[in-house]
């Protein structure tokens, strides 16, 4: 798990140092930064929905591509946008937060999240 949440921190940082490299305002950053969160509403509905639409707004993929397509036809708007989704994305799974099952909204592939987001041992 360690190695999983180093990786998301690297990748946060990487996706800053990128923003930075492409001038765009840190005023931006930090009014889109929580944007994908906005998909946990999904879960208003039910837990099979809500996994859904969190886990589209959270691949890393979806960014990435715009990142290429943003980037290959100079698109300076579309690059930053997709460097703040990235950025959020790598900063749950810095925290350990992953995609969700469908099951239950702290279920996911990273970890069973708790309030001090770690794993309580068994005890029985």
């Amino acid at each position: 798990m360690i190695l999983l949440r180093t990786e998301g921190a690297a990748l946060f940082g990487l996706c800053l140092y990128f923003y930075h490299l492409a001038g765009a305002g840190w005023g931006l950053f930090l009014l889109l930064f929580l944007w994908p969160d906005l998909f946990m509403l999904g879960y208003l509905g039910n837990a099979r929905l809500g996994a859904s639409l969190y886990n589209l707004a959270h691949v890393e993929a979806l960014p990435v591509l715009l990142a290429g397509v943003a980037y290959a036809r100079h698109r300076s708007t579309l690059l930053a946008f997709a460097l703040i989704w990235l950025a959020h994305i790598a900063f749950d799974r810095a925290l350990g937060f992953g995609l969700k099952y469908p099951t239950f909204f702290k279920d996911t592939h990273l970890q069973r999240v708790t309030a001090g987001w770690k794993e309580k041992p068994d005890l029985a």
